[in-house]
Protein backbone atom coordinates (compact mmCIF):
# COMPACT_ATOMS: atom_id res chain seq x y z
CA UNK A 1 0.00 0.00 0.00
CA UNK A 2 1.06 3.52 -1.23
CA UNK A 3 1.70 5.94 2.46
CA UNK A 4 -0.26 8.98 2.15
CA UNK A 5 1.72 12.31 1.29
CA UNK A 6 3.04 14.20 3.75
CA UNK A 7 0.79 16.98 2.88
CA UNK A 8 -2.36 14.97 3.56
CA UNK A 9 -0.76 14.93 7.25
CA UNK A 10 -0.10 18.57 7.01
CA UNK A 11 -3.58 19.42 5.96
CA UNK A 12 -5.24 17.74 8.74
CA UNK A 13 -2.91 18.94 11.63
CA UNK A 14 -4.22 22.67 10.15
CA UNK A 15 -7.58 21.26 9.99
CA UNK A 16 -7.49 20.50 13.55
CA UNK A 17 -5.74 23.13 14.73
CA UNK A 18 -8.42 26.16 12.96
CA UNK A 19 -10.96 24.54 14.51
CA UNK A 20 -9.48 24.67 18.16
CA UNK A 21 -8.65 28.43 17.35
CA UNK A 22 -12.03 29.35 16.93
CA UNK A 23 -13.56 26.95 19.46
CA UNK A 24 -11.15 28.67 21.88
CA UNK A 25 -12.02 32.04 20.54
CA UNK A 26 -15.74 31.90 20.60
CA UNK A 27 -15.61 29.82 24.21
CA UNK A 28 -13.22 32.92 25.82
CA UNK A 29 -15.95 35.23 24.41
CA UNK A 30 -18.45 34.02 25.94
CA UNK A 31 -16.84 33.71 28.79
CA UNK A 32 -16.04 36.99 28.78
CA UNK A 33 -19.41 38.08 27.87
CA UNK A 34 -21.22 35.96 30.60
CA UNK A 35 -19.01 36.97 33.68
CA UNK A 36 -18.56 40.31 32.54
CA UNK A 37 -22.43 41.90 31.39
CA UNK A 38 -22.46 45.57 30.88
CA UNK A 39 -18.85 45.67 31.21
CA UNK A 40 -17.11 49.31 29.35
CA UNK A 41 -14.65 47.14 27.86
CA UNK A 42 -17.48 44.78 25.77
CA UNK A 43 -17.25 46.37 22.51
CA UNK A 44 -13.72 46.59 22.31
CA UNK A 45 -13.40 42.51 23.34
CA UNK A 46 -15.99 42.23 20.19
CA UNK A 47 -14.53 43.95 18.16
CA UNK A 48 -11.11 42.83 18.68
CA UNK A 49 -12.45 39.02 18.62
CA UNK A 50 -14.21 39.29 15.27
CA UNK A 51 -10.82 41.07 13.70
CA UNK A 52 -8.91 38.30 14.70
CA UNK A 53 -11.28 35.95 13.98
CA UNK A 54 -10.68 37.31 10.08
CA UNK A 55 -7.16 37.88 10.63
CA UNK A 56 -6.88 33.87 11.08
CA UNK A 57 -9.29 33.77 8.54
CA UNK A 58 -7.25 35.18 6.01
CA UNK A 59 -3.52 32.96 7.16
CA UNK A 60 -4.61 29.78 4.82
CA UNK A 61 -4.89 32.16 1.83
CA UNK A 62 -1.38 33.44 2.00
CA UNK A 63 -0.01 30.06 2.16
CA UNK A 64 3.23 28.34 4.38
CA UNK A 65 6.07 29.75 3.26
CA UNK A 66 7.52 32.57 5.04
CA UNK A 67 7.09 35.69 2.75
CA UNK A 68 6.65 39.16 3.91
CA UNK A 69 2.96 38.99 3.65
CA UNK A 70 2.63 35.96 5.54
CA UNK A 71 4.98 37.08 8.09
CA UNK A 72 3.10 40.59 8.21
CA UNK A 73 0.43 39.17 8.91
CA UNK A 74 1.49 36.74 11.50
CA UNK A 75 2.42 39.54 13.24
CA UNK A 76 -1.07 41.36 13.15
CA UNK A 77 -2.62 38.26 14.52
CA UNK A 78 -0.02 37.95 17.57
CA UNK A 79 -0.69 41.96 18.11
CA UNK A 80 -4.17 41.68 18.37
CA UNK A 81 -4.41 38.55 20.46
CA UNK A 82 -2.21 40.49 22.78
CA UNK A 83 -3.94 43.85 23.08
CA UNK A 84 -6.90 41.05 23.34
CA UNK A 85 -5.83 39.48 26.62
CA UNK A 86 -4.35 42.38 28.24
CA UNK A 87 -8.22 43.17 28.21
CA UNK A 88 -9.61 40.26 28.75
CA UNK A 89 -6.89 37.72 30.15
CA UNK A 90 -9.50 34.78 29.56
CA UNK A 91 -8.83 34.67 25.65
CA UNK A 92 -4.88 33.62 26.41
CA UNK A 93 -5.53 29.93 25.72
CA UNK A 94 -5.94 31.26 22.21
CA UNK A 95 -2.60 31.01 21.76
CA UNK A 96 -2.29 27.37 21.60
CA UNK A 97 -3.58 26.95 18.14
CA UNK A 98 -1.18 29.64 17.54
CA UNK A 99 1.54 27.95 18.67
CA UNK A 100 0.93 25.79 15.48
CA UNK A 101 0.50 28.71 13.59
CA UNK A 102 3.75 30.05 14.23
CA UNK A 103 5.88 26.68 13.99
CA UNK A 104 4.38 26.47 10.32
CA UNK A 105 5.68 29.74 9.29
CA UNK A 106 8.65 30.49 10.80
CA UNK A 107 12.35 28.89 10.55
CA UNK A 108 12.42 26.59 13.81
CA UNK A 109 14.86 28.75 16.17
CA UNK A 110 12.46 32.29 15.51
CA UNK A 111 9.29 29.50 15.79
CA UNK A 112 10.53 28.52 19.23
CA UNK A 113 11.95 32.24 20.37
CA UNK A 114 8.08 33.41 19.77
CA UNK A 115 6.01 30.30 21.48
CA UNK A 116 8.40 30.75 24.48
CA UNK A 117 7.08 34.51 24.63
CA UNK A 118 3.85 33.43 23.76
CA UNK A 119 3.87 30.98 26.48
CA UNK A 120 5.55 33.77 28.96
CA UNK A 121 2.19 35.69 28.35
CA UNK A 122 -0.24 33.16 28.47
CA UNK A 123 1.36 32.55 32.33
CA UNK A 124 1.33 36.15 33.31
CA UNK A 125 -2.54 36.42 31.90
CA UNK A 126 -3.73 33.56 34.31
CA UNK A 127 -1.76 34.57 37.32
CA UNK A 128 -4.21 38.07 36.95
CA UNK A 129 -6.66 35.91 36.57
CA UNK A 130 -6.19 33.43 39.32
CA UNK A 131 -6.84 34.92 42.65
CA UNK A 132 -4.08 32.96 44.61
CA UNK A 133 -1.05 31.40 43.17
CA UNK A 134 -1.14 28.36 41.68
CA UNK A 135 1.96 26.37 41.18
CA UNK A 136 -0.61 24.53 37.88
CA UNK A 137 -0.99 28.08 36.29
CA UNK A 138 2.92 28.07 36.70
CA UNK A 139 3.79 25.10 35.29
CA UNK A 140 1.10 23.88 32.98
CA UNK A 141 1.14 26.10 29.71
CA UNK A 142 4.88 25.41 29.53
CA UNK A 143 4.55 22.27 29.60
CA UNK A 144 1.58 22.33 26.68
CA UNK A 145 3.99 24.51 24.77
CA UNK A 146 7.15 22.30 24.93
CA UNK A 147 4.73 19.06 24.08
CA UNK A 148 2.80 20.86 21.45
CA UNK A 149 6.42 21.76 19.44
CA UNK A 150 8.00 18.46 20.49
CA UNK A 151 5.29 16.91 18.48
CA UNK A 152 4.96 19.30 15.85
CA UNK A 153 8.95 19.64 14.80
CA UNK A 154 8.73 15.62 15.29
CA UNK A 155 6.11 15.37 12.86
CA UNK A 156 8.02 18.04 10.22
CA UNK A 157 11.03 15.78 10.69
CA UNK A 158 9.41 12.39 9.48
CA UNK A 159 7.46 14.48 7.07
CA UNK A 160 10.94 15.69 5.61
CA UNK A 161 11.99 12.14 5.69
CA UNK A 162 9.69 10.75 4.16
CA UNK A 163 9.74 13.24 1.29
CA UNK A 164 13.52 12.82 0.87
CA UNK A 165 12.73 9.11 1.16
CA UNK A 166 10.11 9.18 -1.65
CA UNK A 167 12.07 11.44 -4.01
CA UNK A 168 14.96 8.75 -3.53
CA UNK A 169 12.81 5.82 -4.73
CA UNK A 170 11.36 8.44 -7.80
CA UNK A 171 15.06 9.24 -9.11
CA UNK A 172 16.16 5.80 -8.37
CA UNK A 173 13.17 4.16 -10.15
CA UNK A 174 14.12 6.61 -13.31
CA UNK A 175 17.46 5.54 -12.78
CA UNK A 176 16.79 2.27 -13.39
CA UNK A 177 14.15 2.70 -16.68
CA UNK A 178 17.19 4.81 -18.49
CA UNK A 179 19.90 1.73 -17.24
CA UNK A 180 17.07 -0.84 -18.81
CA UNK A 181 16.94 1.48 -22.17
CA UNK A 182 20.31 1.83 -22.56
CA UNK A 183 20.78 -1.99 -22.38
CA UNK A 184 17.74 -2.51 -24.31
CA UNK A 185 19.25 -0.46 -26.81
CA UNK A 186 22.88 -1.89 -26.94
CA UNK A 187 21.32 -5.36 -27.10
CA UNK A 188 19.33 -4.30 -30.43
CA UNK A 189 22.52 -2.27 -32.08
CA UNK A 190 24.01 -6.02 -31.37
CA UNK A 191 21.47 -7.72 -32.83
CA UNK A 192 21.44 -5.88 -36.00
CA UNK A 193 25.32 -5.72 -36.33
CA UNK A 194 25.43 -9.35 -36.26
CA UNK A 195 22.31 -10.18 -38.52
CA UNK A 196 23.47 -6.91 -41.01
CA UNK A 197 27.09 -9.03 -40.77
CA UNK A 198 25.49 -12.55 -41.25
CA UNK A 199 23.24 -11.87 -44.25
CA UNK A 200 23.68 -8.43 -45.87
CA UNK A 201 27.41 -8.05 -45.96
CA UNK A 202 28.32 -11.43 -46.73
CA UNK A 203 25.69 -11.12 -49.39
CA UNK A 204 27.26 -7.92 -50.85
CA UNK A 205 30.89 -10.03 -50.43
CA UNK A 206 30.14 -12.48 -52.05
CA UNK A 207 28.44 -10.04 -55.11
CA UNK A 208 31.78 -8.31 -55.26
CA UNK A 209 33.75 -11.56 -55.71
CA UNK A 210 31.12 -12.70 -58.27
CA UNK A 211 31.46 -9.60 -60.34
CA UNK A 212 35.39 -9.26 -60.13
CA UNK A 213 35.48 -13.16 -61.48
CA UNK A 214 32.92 -12.41 -64.49
CA UNK A 215 35.01 -9.02 -65.61
CA UNK A 216 37.83 -11.31 -65.24
CA UNK A 217 37.01 -13.85 -67.64
CA UNK A 218 34.25 -12.08 -69.79
CA UNK A 219 36.60 -11.58 -72.79
CA UNK A 220 37.98 -15.22 -72.57
CA UNK A 221 35.27 -17.36 -71.03
CA UNK A 222 31.87 -15.53 -71.48
CA UNK A 223 29.62 -18.51 -70.30
CA UNK A 224 31.59 -18.51 -66.99
CA UNK A 225 31.40 -14.97 -66.81
CA UNK A 226 27.64 -14.72 -67.37
CA UNK A 227 27.54 -17.62 -64.58
CA UNK A 228 28.97 -15.50 -62.42
CA UNK A 229 26.62 -12.40 -63.38
CA UNK A 230 23.48 -14.69 -63.00
CA UNK A 231 24.60 -15.78 -59.35
CA UNK A 232 25.50 -12.79 -58.08
CA UNK A 233 22.11 -11.90 -59.58
CA UNK A 234 20.33 -14.62 -57.14
CA UNK A 235 22.85 -13.73 -54.38
CA UNK A 236 21.28 -9.91 -54.84
CA UNK A 237 17.58 -11.36 -54.74
CA UNK A 238 18.49 -13.19 -51.71
CA UNK A 239 20.10 -10.01 -50.13
CA UNK A 240 16.86 -7.59 -50.40
CA UNK A 241 14.50 -10.40 -49.02
CA UNK A 242 16.98 -10.52 -46.18
CA UNK A 243 16.74 -6.14 -46.20
CA UNK A 244 12.92 -6.42 -46.55
CA UNK A 245 12.74 -9.01 -43.30
CA UNK A 246 14.85 -7.06 -41.20
CA UNK A 247 13.05 -3.57 -42.18
CA UNK A 248 10.06 -5.65 -41.12
CA UNK A 249 11.26 -6.64 -37.98
CA UNK A 250 11.90 -2.98 -36.76
CA UNK A 251 8.41 -2.02 -37.33
CA UNK A 252 6.45 -1.94 -34.10
CA UNK A 253 5.76 -5.38 -32.31
CA UNK A 254 2.18 -3.76 -31.48
CA UNK A 255 1.38 -3.86 -35.42
CA UNK A 256 2.78 -7.20 -36.04
CA UNK A 257 0.80 -10.40 -36.80
CA UNK A 258 -1.19 -8.09 -39.00
CA UNK A 259 -2.83 -6.11 -35.82
CA UNK A 260 -4.35 -2.60 -36.61
CA UNK A 261 -3.78 0.44 -35.69
CA UNK A 262 -6.70 1.16 -33.76
CA UNK A 263 -6.06 -1.80 -31.95
CA UNK A 264 -2.71 -1.18 -31.01
CA UNK A 265 -3.61 2.13 -30.29
CA UNK A 266 -6.90 0.93 -27.69
CA UNK A 267 -4.34 -1.49 -25.92
CA UNK A 268 -1.62 1.63 -24.89
CA UNK A 269 -1.64 2.86 -21.04
CA UNK A 270 0.38 5.76 -19.40
CA UNK A 271 0.69 3.98 -16.16
CA UNK A 272 -1.27 2.98 -12.81
CA UNK A 273 -2.45 6.36 -12.37
CA UNK A 274 -3.31 7.50 -15.23
CA UNK A 275 -6.93 6.22 -17.16
CA UNK A 276 -6.65 5.93 -21.34
CA UNK A 277 -9.80 6.30 -23.42
CA UNK A 278 -9.43 5.43 -27.32
CA UNK A 279 -12.13 6.78 -29.63
CA UNK A 280 -12.39 6.09 -33.21
CA UNK A 281 -13.95 8.15 -35.38
CA UNK A 282 -15.08 8.08 -39.47
CA UNK A 283 -14.55 5.14 -41.81
CA UNK A 284 -10.89 2.98 -41.46
CA UNK A 285 -9.35 3.13 -44.54
CA UNK A 286 -6.22 1.04 -45.07
CA UNK A 287 -3.14 2.99 -44.02
CA UNK A 288 0.22 2.24 -44.94
CA UNK A 289 2.67 0.61 -42.75
CA UNK A 290 4.88 3.89 -42.18
CA UNK A 291 1.87 5.99 -41.27
CA UNK A 292 0.55 3.18 -38.92
CA UNK A 293 3.94 3.14 -37.27
CA UNK A 294 4.92 6.84 -36.88
CA UNK A 295 1.41 7.19 -35.55
CA UNK A 296 1.86 4.61 -33.35
CA UNK A 297 5.34 6.05 -31.94
CA UNK A 298 3.51 9.27 -31.85
CA UNK A 299 1.29 7.86 -29.58
CA UNK A 300 3.73 6.34 -27.31
CA UNK A 301 6.06 9.15 -27.14
CA UNK A 302 2.95 11.50 -26.10
CA UNK A 303 1.63 8.89 -23.82
CA UNK A 304 5.32 9.53 -21.93
CA UNK A 305 4.78 13.18 -21.97
CA UNK A 306 1.55 13.09 -20.11
CA UNK A 307 3.24 10.31 -17.54
CA UNK A 308 6.31 12.35 -16.35
CA UNK A 309 5.35 16.17 -17.47
CA UNK A 310 1.48 16.57 -16.66
CA UNK A 311 -0.59 15.41 -13.60
CA UNK A 312 -2.69 14.24 -15.34
CA UNK A 313 -5.74 12.06 -14.47
CA UNK A 314 -6.55 10.95 -17.62
CA UNK A 315 -6.07 11.15 -21.67
CA UNK A 316 -7.86 10.33 -24.68
CA UNK A 317 -6.97 9.08 -27.56
CA UNK A 318 -8.73 9.80 -30.75
CA UNK A 319 -8.04 8.61 -34.15
CA UNK A 320 -10.08 10.28 -37.10
CA UNK A 321 -10.31 9.04 -40.58
CA UNK A 322 -11.33 12.14 -42.89
CA UNK A 323 -11.32 10.63 -45.88
CA UNK A 324 -8.14 13.20 -47.27
CA UNK A 325 -6.27 12.82 -43.88
CA UNK A 326 -5.63 10.55 -41.10
CA UNK A 327 -5.55 12.56 -37.74
CA UNK A 328 -4.43 11.25 -34.39
CA UNK A 329 -5.28 13.23 -31.42
CA UNK A 330 -4.09 12.50 -27.86
CA UNK A 331 -5.59 15.00 -24.87
CA UNK A 332 -4.81 15.43 -21.61
CA UNK A 333 -6.67 16.73 -18.11
CA UNK A 334 -3.04 18.03 -16.72
CA UNK A 335 -1.81 21.27 -15.71
CA UNK A 336 -1.12 22.45 -18.99
CA UNK A 337 1.52 25.13 -19.99
CA UNK A 338 0.97 28.88 -21.18
CA UNK A 339 4.34 29.36 -23.30
CA UNK A 340 3.71 28.46 -26.80
CA UNK A 341 6.27 25.42 -27.61
CA UNK A 342 8.47 25.48 -30.75
CA UNK A 343 11.07 23.42 -32.17
CA UNK A 344 13.98 25.62 -30.65
CA UNK A 345 12.05 25.86 -26.93
CA UNK A 346 11.39 22.06 -27.00
CA UNK A 347 13.58 20.08 -24.53
CA UNK A 348 14.36 16.51 -24.95
CA UNK A 349 13.36 14.20 -27.58
CA UNK A 350 9.91 13.17 -27.45
CA UNK A 351 8.27 16.21 -29.02
CA UNK A 352 11.51 16.60 -32.30
CA UNK A 353 11.38 13.25 -32.77
CA UNK A 354 7.46 13.19 -33.17
CA UNK A 355 7.46 16.30 -35.18
CA UNK A 356 10.54 14.49 -37.22
CA UNK A 357 7.76 11.70 -38.32
CA UNK A 358 5.29 14.11 -38.98
CA UNK A 359 7.40 15.68 -41.30
CA UNK A 360 8.67 13.06 -43.36
CA UNK A 361 4.99 12.18 -44.39
CA UNK A 362 4.01 15.54 -45.17
CA UNK A 363 1.99 15.84 -42.29
CA UNK A 364 1.63 18.47 -39.23
CA UNK A 365 2.11 18.30 -35.76
CA UNK A 366 0.10 21.09 -33.56
CA UNK A 367 -0.10 21.31 -29.62
CA UNK A 368 -2.77 23.29 -27.53
CA UNK A 369 -2.81 23.69 -23.76
CA UNK A 370 -3.83 26.38 -21.04
CA UNK A 371 -2.93 26.29 -17.71
CA UNK A 372 -4.83 24.31 -15.61
CA UNK A 373 -7.32 23.00 -18.41
CA UNK A 374 -4.48 20.32 -19.71
CA UNK A 375 -3.34 19.86 -23.41
CA UNK A 376 -3.95 18.30 -27.03
CA UNK A 377 -1.32 17.75 -29.14
CA UNK A 378 -2.57 16.44 -32.90
CA UNK A 379 -0.72 14.89 -35.86
CA UNK A 380 -2.46 15.18 -39.43
CA UNK A 381 -0.83 13.31 -42.26
CA UNK A 382 -2.63 13.08 -45.78
CA UNK A 383 -3.62 10.16 -47.23
CA UNK A 384 -3.66 9.30 -50.98
CA UNK A 385 -6.67 8.92 -52.87
CA UNK A 386 -8.04 5.59 -53.07
CA UNK A 387 -7.63 4.32 -56.58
Amino acid sequence: MTPAPPRDDTRTLATVAHTAFFLLLGASLLRFLLRHPGDPRTPWIIALSVTLALLYVLGPALGAAPTARRLLWLGLVVTTWVVLVVLAPSFAWCAVPLFFTALRTLPPRAAIVLVALLTAFVVTAQLQLSKSFDPNLLLAPPAVAALATAVFVHMERQAQAQRTLIDDLIRTRRELAATERREGTLAERQRLSMEIHDTLAQNLSSQQMLLQAADRTWDTDPATARAHVRTATGIAAHGLAEARRLVHDLAPSELADGAGLAEALRALDAGPDIEVRFHLEGTPAPLPDRVQSALLRIAQGALANVREHSGARTAALTLSFLGDQVVLDVADDGHGFAEPRTDAAERGHGLPAMRARVRQLGGTLTIESTPGEGTVLSAAIPLEPAP
